[in-house]
Parts: structure tokens; C-alpha cells; sequence
């Protein structure tokens, strides 16, 4: 039977080394050891790996995960799937939340938009004139991406396990598109536990902020996004907990 040290086993399957120790810490990757105290996988490692992998681009939280690898470990596929059901049903209903806010939010932005596109006053800004005033029925609009869970959980995103399923060029080709984003926002001011940017308040912008972060929480849904949206600003708030710092510095360069 096939053996992988952890370096194989991450080339392997395009995950970084650093995701399968920590699944290791968090049970659901076990290891055996070389007598020199190397990680050694086996060939169902692979396998178990896959079903992580494809369970975490459902949206399940590591927790839901580990349950399911311990009914999986019976070899009852029926037994998989019934438990599976009501964890997938949940994750629709959580995007279908997601989506109606993204929705209201384009369409708040198409609004603004519409009335910036339009003929300008003469003279300065006034009340009216749409730069600095919010539309009067729906006023500023705030979208909030946070992590996934069953019930309510106040800033659930502290206690999320910090670990991302992108690797390799997928990985390195989302670091450049969050690079070219955060060049395009007019200041930034860090706070505790992440950093705040400010975008100018334009259409084609604010959907290509809301469409990386949505992105960006399917793969690291250890990442609190906030965006908010006035006729005078876009703000996207970013902040993760105290163990995701070194990968919140290499996206948006945030100073330790």
C-alpha cells in the first residue's frame, strides 16, 4: 500500500502542508509516525482528504465534518447521506439568506447608480442632488458575511478554525485579486482584530468587493465581511481571528 509524507500528500491533492496539520489537530486527518517522528499517511488518506475537501466547499463547519467522517468510518452510505440531508438543507437556506442580501444590495447600488448617471444640478451639492443623500426608502445598506453556522452565534467567526481550502495557483491567483482590489480603495484604517477599507461608492467596484468576499467566505469562512454602502463611500470591513493574522497580512497587508 501506498505511504505519503505529509510534503506527497499536499502535492498530491493541492493542499497546503499547513491545512493538513491542522486537520490533524482538529481529528479529521489521523497520521501515523516514522520512528524518526515524521508524518506518514496511508493511501486512504487521499481519500478521506477528498471528502474533507468536497464537504467544506458545501459550506459545513469543521465540527459538522468530523461528525460525518465518524458515521463515513461505519461503511453505511445510507447512513452518510441521511445525515448529510439536513446539514445541506441548512447551508441552502443560510444562501438563500445570503443571496436576497446581495440582491438588495445590487439593487440599491443599480439605484445610486441610476441617480449619479443622471443630470447634475447646477451649482454646488444640495440635499437633493444624490451625492451625499441616501435614497429616502432605503437609506444606506449594510451586508454582513460571516461564517456559516446552525443557530445564532454572535461573532461565531472568532471561535471558526483558521484553515483554507484553496492551494496552489488557485491560492496564488486569489492573493493577486485581492492585491489589485485593496490598490483601488482610497484609505484604509486597521482596528482590533482586522482592517477597514474605503472604496469609492461606484457600481461596477462595489460588485466586484461583494462578489471576492463572497468568494473569499466559501473558502475561508474564518473571515468576517462587512460591506456598507452610502452614496458618498463603499466600506468593506475585514476582520478574523487572532490565529488567521499572518494570512489577513498577506492579503491586505496588514502590519502585525
Amino acid at each position: 500500500m501506498s505511504t505519503y509524507r505529509i510534503s506527497q500528500l499536499a502535492e498530491r491533492c493541492g493542499v497546503p502542508a499547513t491545512t493538513l496539520r491542522f486537520y490533524e489537530d482538529a481529528g479529521l486527518l489521523p497520521a501515523g509516525r516514522t520512528p524518526s517522528g515524521y508524518r506518514v499517511y496511508g493511501e486512504d488518506a487521499v481519500e478521506r482528504l477528498g471528502f474533507i475537501s468536497s464537504a467544506k466547499l458545501l459550506g459545513l463547519a469543521l465540527e459538522e465534518i468530523r461528525e460525518l467522517l465518524e458515521v463515513r468510518e461505519q461503511g453505511v452510505c445510507a447512513a452518510v447521506r441521511a445525515r448529510m440531508v439536513p446539514l445541506v438543507a441548512g447551508r441552502i437556506a443560510e444562501s438563500e439568506g445570503r443571496i436576497a442580501e446581495l440582491s438588495a444590495f445590487c439593487a440599491h447600488l443599480a439605484s445610486v447608480y441610476a441617480d449619479l448617471s443622471g443630470p447634475a444640478p447646477e451649482g454646488g451639492c444640495g440635499p437633493d442632488c444624490g451625492c451625499t443623500t441616501a435614497p429616502a426608502a432605503s437609506g444606506p445598506v449594510r451586508v454582513t458575511l460571516s461564517p456559516t453556522r446552525t443557530g445564532p452565534a454572535p461573532e461565531s467567526w472568532r471561535d471558526t478554525p483558521v484553515a483554507c481550502t484553496l492551494g496552489g495557483s488557485e491560492l496564488e491567483g486569489r492573493t493577486q485579486e485581492w492585491r489589485r482590489l485593496v490598490e483601488k480603495a482610497e484609505s484604509r484604517v486597521e482596528i482590533p482584530d482586522g482592517l477597514r477599507l474605503i472604496f469609492p461608492a461606484t457600481a461596477e467596484l462595489a460588485g466586484q468587493v461583494a462578489a471576492l468576499a463572497a468568494a473569499e467566505q466559501s473558502c475561508c469562512s474564518f473571515y468576517d465581511f462587512t460591506l456598507h454602502l452610502s452614496p458618498a463611500a463603499l466600506e468593506l470591513t475585514v476582520r478574523a481571528p487572532e490565529d488567521a493574522a499572518p494570512l489577513l497580512a498577506d492579503l491586505f497587508g496588514v502590519t502585525a
